[in-house]
């Protein structure tokens, strides 16, 4: 069988579903899902977020220069849904889910209290990439439910179960098959 050569498209997956938080100009929270998520540096470690430039968040993050990165697990799958759907300009879309914003310990926004892991970033860098922006933040600080943590204070990823987004479509992930080097371990 062989290969297609397709016109290209985002075609990376699975994206991680996350919650990202954010305060508006009058100090407003905000909550938004995006999927367009992902580490870029472990040595300050960063990540970086992709939204489009209209969106209603978009200012906000650029002007207050933070965001937070929730991950939501299984259980949250329809206040994800609302979040990706419903724009701040129509609704409060905390009260319209159910989520709770609660103090982040570094930042102005808040963070999730229901996702299980949130990740306190400050903008370091932005990049316009015509369809999307680009905001890289450096992690200040990440907090972790402690329901998910193992003995050695690492998170238990049995424990969790994030949201995957695969097209347009909401996939849950499997089960664990490895640790990263066992092949390095299997062939000696």
């Amino acid at each position: 069988m062989g290969k297609r050569v397709q016109k290209p498209f985002p075609a990376l997956y699975p994206v991680p579903v996350t919650l990202i938080t954010c305060l508006d100009s009058a100090g407003e929270p905000n909550v938004f899902t995006a999927s367009w998520v992902g580490t870029v540096s472990s040595a300050p470690p960063q990540l970086a977020i992709g939204v489009r430039p209209y969106r209603y968040s978009r200012a906000a993050i650029e002007q207050t220069g933070e965001f937070v990165v929730n991950i939501p697990d299984e259980d949250l799958l329809q206040a994800v849904d609302i979040c990706g759907h419903t724009s701040k300009v129509r609704a409060n879309k905390f009260n319209l889910s159910g989520l709770t914003a609660v103090p982040a310990s570094q930042l102005k926004t808040p963070l999730v209290a229901e996702c299980p892991v949130n990740i306190e970033c400050r903008v370091v860098h932005m990049i316009s990439l015509n369809s999307h922006d680009l905001f890289v933040g450096e992690i200040v600080a990440v907090q972790v439910d402690e329901d998910v943590l193992d003995e050695a204070g690492f998170i238990d990823y049995g424990r969790v179960h994030p949201i995957a987004y695969l097209g347009n479509e909401y996939w849950s992930l499997g089960q664990k098959l490895n640790t990263s080097g066992f092949s390095r371990r299997e062939v000696g």
